[in-house]
């Protein structure tokens, strides 16, 4: 017979349900990966060789091509030789990169004028204006400062067909202009060449930080283009002796003879 003791002994309770868990919701498997998305990785990698472009332009304004290695750049952004070639294949690359950046900005901002219409001379005062900007920043620059002889031929031709674009841009505002009579009667060829010219020696000489802020060099550059620097008087003076015959021009600009005496004095 069973004791009393085993017979009084409990019977096991049964378990109580789980509770419902207050952590939170396990999040998005895709949210959750250490990635980034692809589109914000080719983001950041697209920011990341633009800085190497940039740094690269301003070390060829600074110090010249053949002057700046790759070691040179790398320092100047604080990463790795190797790090570069992960955006880059070789300094040729760089360079040519660095003026067809240069070479687009200009492209894209005489287009933007086109495209805002108007008289040829405004259009025409607008891409002089953009061109001027663009050679005192690290690209225009670099396309002024260095040039294109650096670059292997295919390379070079394809960067001449660029420029040769802006060049025709700038002759057919020049011939719209003269039809519209803005300008004087000139050659749209020979008057682009001097437009293009003096605006692209400013990449030359222009220094960030000097006296003149580029908005200031490009007003004043293209005041002087287009206004000359004889006052108006003296061109008018001017422009009357140019068209006098070539006689009249000695006769005028030098002493008159006293008549030989015959005989002694």
């Amino acid at each position: 017979m069973p004791s009393a003791k085993a017979a009084s002994s409990p019977r096991s309770a049964p378990r109580a349900a789980p509770r419902p868990s207050s952590a939170a919701p396990e999040s998005d498997p895709a949210s959750a990966s250490p990635w980034a998305p692809v589109s914000h990785r080719e983001r950041q990698r697209e920011a990341k060789r633009n800085a190497v472009l940039q740094a690269a332009a301003q070390l060829f304004n600074e110090r010249g091509f053949h002057a700046t290695s790759l070691d040179d750049i790398a320092a100047r952004l604080n990463v790795t030789k190797p790090t570069l070639y992960y955006y880059v294949k070789n300094k040729d690359e760089i360079l040519l990169q660095c003026v067809s950046k240069g070479l687009t900005m200009m492209l894209e901002g005489i287009d933007a004028s086109r495209a805002a219409g108007g008289k040829a001379i405004d259009q025409l005062m607008t891409c002089m204006q953009v061109y001027a900007r663009i050679v005192t920043q690290d690209f225009g620059m670099c396309l002024i400062r260095v040039g294109d002889e650096q670059l292997p031929p295919e390379s070079r031709k394809e960067l001449r067909r660029l420029k040769s674009a802006i060049d025709q841009e700038f002759r057919r505002l020049v011939a719209e202009g003269v039809a519209e009579g803005s300008l004087q009667p000139c050659d749209p060829k020979m008057t682009a060449f001097v437009i293009a010219g003096a605006l692209s020696w400013i990449g030359r000489w222009y220094q960030p930080g000097g006296e003149y802020t580029p908005e200031q060099v490009a007003q004043q550059c293209i005041a002087t283009l287009c206004d000359g620097v004889l006052r108006r008087s003296e061109k008018i003076a001017a422009s009357d002796a140019a068209s006098a015959p070539a006689t009249q021009r000695r006769v005028a600009g030098g002493k008159a003879k006293a008549p030989a005496r015959s005989g002694g004095a």
